[in-house]
């Protein structure tokens, strides 16, 4: 049972703000389903003109062509203007690299790792590095002497140090390859400066800062050691973590209660990604979870109705619909900026700053309940030979077995100690989380009607999915540290359950293209409910059409977890003492997952571990209603003839590969041969 890490592909800018996966692939097809596609070749003409005011004409025009149309944004891709905008970084004219790197930065958030790549490949880091020196000098000259530039320049370089911060936020996330070469430019000084500065800056260019520093600490060392040393540093995240509003002073008069709160949670985030604190810190008493981060992380979880922000998002794009588009105000004599907005375009992107906050928050709730108690394995005795440990494989099925000896219930590991209490954790986070996984209509519209507003599905998804994955974190560790308390309250545990399923119902199971995001949702489902089932075993009641859809997920599934997990969440299903009939159906399903002396499994070697584990779990006590189906079906046989082909299984495990898995398959080989030789013991 595996915990959702903090992933990149959860942040903001994959999965894609504007997703483009229900077009066709190609160039032809960008070209049919674009209504802009007589706009491109002017751009890209007049973005290699000698004219400076036509080629900051071609970049402003890029920002907003692209704007929610994914179509647009790949037909320019394939005419080179992501080349032609990082050759323009370099123009002689300041004003053509400033509009230049603003589409480049929207490029970056809407289009996803891919354009990413592709200027990281193009060679970007390049000119952005030469700017990171000369934003610091400008920056330093501003905070020290703010009369010595008009509030124009001052507003113009934030913005451009807010384009050039945003595009090695999401570059850092490409690859390891550029991530390496982005710790090589030594942002961290330069980032925080902009968060010790953040009474004075605008707080999206604090904001940006912040994300990027987020970005950069998460499982990157070299950022992590450099941020963990120096003091100045943890208690500057440590103020803005505990403070309750940004000084209402400069800069800070504008700041809106939702640009403060993300600043608030990127750095929670961060001072998570960097714990523990350095020794002698203000910070190093604290217990960075327990007084950071559950504290601020769940009130912005339950801080915003998901089907309100949808209803708001319809509205605003009704009222949008009589606002003249951009592109139609494009014209050299009235070139608009790149960051143009109209109220009611500003009004969507609070709302979906809203979103990301608390899909940010769900993140890092996600990572700090994957530190939360793991099931210890014992592998004090696994250094023998593969000839040693299989030497009982040729044991005689008829020798006597002392059944008090025997492992039989192998499915959930022995607990540990849990940090926090396990029921205390379920008030405080599952309700509000149950609330995040629920779609709304925006969530996943069908291909047949796109969506009314991209980003805000885009947001929506993430935020189901985000959530989904803290509740995978939260049940794996509640079942692997077993509060006796809450598995009695079995009417918390079917309501759970109810409410799980509910979600996924209002999902569905027609994923078409550009849907993919559904199946993402089911496969982590699938965890959930194996958590949930094995605090409850026994204790829910299998609903027929609920186990025919696991096991249909486990049939057409291709990932080995995936398929683990519906199987563990079936064996818990089977344990409900009184549905022999489910029992039954749940049973023959894992019984013909199993090899025979001839045949390996079709499912692969975890799964078939998994089902061995389950079907000795589930009749480990003949005394229960359902073992009727393990004498009439004869399934001892079955198992009988399954011996062989475990065997090989097992064997064929590369113990340097895959440790675990040889042992935790070595263990249930020997299960299996002393469960065969308890069972055919049995008399009725």
């Amino acid at each position: 049972m595996g915990k959702s890490q903090k992933k990149r592909s959860m942040r903001r800018h994959n999965p894609m703000r504007v997703p483009d996966s229900h077009l066709p692939k190609g160039l032809e097809s960008a070209e049919s389903s674009s209504t802009k596609k007589e706009a491109i070749m002017p751009i890209i003409q007049k973005m290699e003109s000698p004219d400076g005011a036509e080629r900051k004409w071609a970049c402003v025009a890029v920002s907003n062509l692209i704007q929610n149309d994914p179509s647009t944004r790949r037909l320019l891709q394939g005419k080179n203007v992501v080349g032609s905008l990082i050759t323009r970084l370099s123009d002689s004219e300041e004003e053509v690299w400033i509009e230049a790197a603003g589409a480049l930065r929207n490029l970056c958030i809407d289009g996803g790792y891919d354009i990413c790549a592709e200027m990281y490949n193009k060679n970007i880091l390049a000119p952005l590095t030469a700017f990171v020196p000369k934003i610091s000098t400008a920056l330093s000259q501003f905070l020290e002497s703010p009369k010595t530039a008009p509030e124009n320049a001052q507003k113009v370089v934030y913005e451009f140090a807010d384009n050039v911060i945003t595009i090695l936020w999401c570059l850092s996330e490409t690859s390891n390859k550029a991530l390496s070469a982005i710790n090589q430019i030594n942002l961290i000084p330069f980032l925080m400066s902009f968060l010790a500065s953040r009474d004075k800056l605008p707080i999206s260019t604090v904001t940006a800062a912040a994300q990027s520093l987020y970005v950069l600490t998460d499982d990157n060392q070299a950022a992590i050691d450099e941020v963990r040393s120096n003091a100045a540093y943890n208690s500057c995240l440590l103020e803005i973590v505990r403070s309750d509003e940004l000084a209402q002073n400069g800069k800070g008069k504008d700041v809106s209660k939702d640009r403060f709160a993300m600043l608030k949670v990127l750095c929670c985030g961060i001072t998570g990604n960097v714990s523990p604190p350095p020794p002698h810190s203000a910070a190093s008493t604290l217990d960075v979870n327990k007084d950071f981060v559950l504290p601020l992380l769940q009130p912005v979880i339950s801080s915003v109705s998901l089907d309100e922000a949808a209803q708001q998002v319809q509205e605003l794009v009704t009222r949008q619909e009589n606002d003249p588009p951009e592109i139609e105000k494009l014209s050299l004599k009235n070139t608009p900026k790149s960051d143009h907005k109209s109220p009611t375009q500003l009004d969507l992107e609070r709302l979906e700053d809203r979103l990301r906050t608390v899909q940010l928050a769900l993140e890092i709730l996600t990572g700090t309940c994957a530190t939360l108690p793991d099931p210890v394995i014992d592998t004090a005795n696994d250094d023998n030979d593969d000839d040693d440990e299989l030497e009982d494989e040729n044991t005689d099925m008829d020798d006597d077995t002392n059944e008090d000896d025997m492992a039989l219930d192998d499915a959930v590991p022995p607990p540990t100690n849990a940090k926090s209490s396990s029921v205390a954790l379920l008030p405080a986070l599952v309700q509000p989380l149950l609330a995040l996984i629920r779609p709304t209509s925006l969530s996943f519209p069908p291909p047949s009607s796109p969506s009314a507003h991209p980003p805000t599905t885009s947001a929506l998804s993430a935020i189901h999915i985000s959530a989904f994955e803290c509740l995978n974190n939260i049940f794996l560790s509640l079942s692997t540290s077993p509060s006796a308390e809450l598995a009695a309250n079995e009417d918390a545990g079917r309501a759970v359950w109810a409410e799980i399923w509910a979600s996924l119902s209002k999902v569905g199971l027609d994923i078409a293209r550009g849907q993919e995001r559904k199946q993402e949702i089911w496969e982590i489902a699938v965890g959930v409910l194996w958590g949930i089932g094995n605090i409850w075993k026994g204790k829910l009641v299998p609903n027929e059409e609920q186990v025919q859809i696991l096991i249909n997920i486990c049939d057409s599934s291709t990932d080995a977890q995936v398929r683990v997990k519906c199987i563990g969440t079936l064996e818990c299903l089977a344990q409900h003492p009184d549905s022999i009939d489910a029992n039954r159906v749940i049973a023959s399903y894992l019984l013909s997952v199993l090899p025979t002396a001839t045949a390996p499994s079709t499912k692969g070697t975890e799964p078939t571990i998994q089902a061995l584990s389950a079907l000795i779990d589930i009749y480990s006590d003949e005394r229960l209603p359902y073992d009727v189906n393990f004498r009439n079906g004869k399934f001892n046989e079955r198992l009988m003839e399954s011996v062989d082909g475990v065997r090989k299984a097992v064997r064929a495990i590369d113990r340097r590969k895959e440790r675990d898995l040889k042992l935790r398959g070595e263990e249930v080989r020997d299960n299996l041969v002393a469960f065969i030789k308890y069972r055919r013991g049995l008399r009725f």
